[in-house]
């Protein structure tokens, strides 16, 4: 499907052509994940079912944070990621796939009893059993990238995200509690890793040379601390609020995580991945990263704030709707979280733009510190109850913001006046864009009693109010949105007119 020759094709497609495939591949994958969680936590799986799992994976995830080792960054930045390259970062992520999977395993019986849960043990074998798999399509997937071939990531993720799906409703249909999901994530890296290899062959060989293999793990080493400290960060919550407040309240916590974080991703979570690389071609061209930044931070405050701010009023509603009364406990959770959320999203790329530029030791202290707040202020939190766990969130998305700020303005040098001017008017448009959803359910309805009817009526009318608060309050980002709507499409209308001709 495409050459074996790793960087060929490297100038394909534009920036907002990537964007598209990205963002069709980031829904399909929304949809796929939101259908089978919803289905999973209704009809099969209960609040600590979910919690079982969740706590399994969370401390596995800790560990695999270290599998891709810098890989994917690496090949990104490397100026021709050539075939010998590419062999050496596969026999690493080979080598790394096993360690990792070993780690889990050791790991796994001192869960289970620091748990009282003998359960633990087999769910964490299982997602061991994952890891070994995913070396083959990290490379690849990493290779697509670097040349914005966001299609045949697009078949990659898609492909994996069906088997996942299919796998989790067919063994938790069948009895399977929450070993269905485990195996699930064995469908996904098996398919993954397939597809992966039929789109961009990674070549293995045990003929590799130590001093780039010395080099390669050089680069990856900082990475690795760096984001095995950023996972403390995001997985110690569910491993937490667990061992605190029991497993039917990490299953609580973890869904409202999730589903914010689901939404996050909905509607910007998809371009996301042409960042990276958009940002190493502009270094690479010598131009300033400021005003580039300044529009990304832009269209996450145009697009991300309002929908955060929109889910935590209608939190209660949402998780009755699709979760049901047995999930009802989760809606409180899901508000303070989601506005959490517009603090992560107000300086973007924090780990991007720094390994980019080299400054991977600074960014490993900040890291550290950022942490340290998150464990400290969800402890505390979670001391108090599973409400207060989550309120914990913000406050630690506020300190977040306190601890990257300074340092992001001065390695990338963009400018205060317009990130504060960007700030008010995205945070205008949040405001205008949840008065209908306020409306209809606390003014026209109570929360309870709106229903799914309701639900839709607010949410288009919300719709309706982003859409003319981003234009009445001339918000930054109105210009970026409406270029790539006409980009997506401008091949519609063509193809209409060809036919019509």
């Amino acid at each position: 499907m495409s050459e074996t020759g790793p960087d060929s094709g490297r100038g394909q497609g534009s920036v907002r052509s990537a964007a598209l495939w990205a963002a069709g591949s980031q829904y399909c994958l929304f949809a796929l994940q939101f259908v089978t969680s919803v289905v999973i936590s209704r009809f099969f799986l209960k609040p600590e079912e979910i919690g079982l799992f969740s706590v399994a994976l969370a401390a596995a995830m800790i560990l695999s944070i270290i599998q891709d080792f810098g890989l994917t960054r690496y090949i990104g930045r490397h100026p021709t990621a050539d075939r010998d390259t590419v062999r050496h970062c596969t026999v690493i992520a080979v080598l790394f796939s096993f360690v990792v999977a070993a780690l889990i395993m050791a790991l796994a019986w001192p869960v289970a009893r620091f748990y009282g849960e003998p359960r633990l043990f087999g769910i964490l074998g299982l997602i061991a059993a994952s890891y070994l798999l995913n070396p083959w399509s990290v490379v690849p997937v990493a290779l697509l990238s670097r040349r914005l071939d966001f299609r045949a990531t697009f078949t990659i993720n898609c492909a994996g995200a069906v088997a996942n799906s299919a796998c989790a409703l067919a063994l938790a249909a069948s009895g399977f509690s929450a070993e269905s999901l485990a195996w699930a994530m064995i469908a996904q890296s098996a398919v993954r890793a397939v597809v992966a290899q039929l789109w961009q062959p990674a070549p293995f060989s045990l003929s590799v040379r130590l001093e780039r293999l010395k080099e390669i793990v050089g680069f990856g080493s900082g990475s690795a601390l760096l984001y095995l400290s950023g996972g403390l960060g995001m997985r110690t919550p569910d491993l937490i609020v667990g061992r605190m407040q029991g497993m039917e309240a990490a299953g609580l916590f973890s869904r409202g995580v999730a589903l914010a974080s689901q939404l996050h991703y909905l509607v910007a979570g998809a371009v996301s991945a042409i960042y990276y690389p958009t940002f190493a071609r502009l270094r690479d061209e010598g131009r300033e990263l400021g005003p580039y930044y300044e529009r990304v931070v832009a269209a996450h405050g145009a697009i991300v704030w309002p929908a955060m701010v929109l889910l935590a009023v209608l939190s209660e509603p949402v998780i009755l709707l699709l979760y049901g009364p047995g999930w009802s406990q989760a809606a409180a959770l899901l508000a303070f979280v989601a506005l959490a959320e517009c603090c992560f999203v107000a300086l973007p790329l924090h780990m991007d733009l720094p390994i980019l530029l080299g400054r991977l030791r600074e960014l490993l202290w900040f890291n550290l510190a950022d942490t340290a707040l998150s464990v400290v202020t969800l402890a505390a939190g979670a001391a108090i109850g599973v409400e207060a766990a989550a309120a914990s969130r913000l406050v630690w998305g506020l300190g977040w913001v306190a601890i990257y700020a300074g340092w992001l303005h001065r390695m990338v040098g963009f400018r205060w006046p317009v990130m504060r001017r960007i700030y008010l008017r995205s945070g205008g448009v949040a405001l205008v864009t949840v008065l209908p959803a306020i409306y209809a359910a606390h003014m026209w309805r109570s929360p309870a009693t709106l229903g799914f009817g309701g639900l839709v009526a607010a949410a288009l009318g919300s719709g309706f109010a982003w859409l003319v608060a981003v234009f009445l309050l001339r918000h930054p980002a109105r210009e970026d949105l409406v270029a790539t709507l006409r980009h997506a499409v401008e091949p519609l209308v063509h193809r209409f007119k060809l036919r019509a001709a």
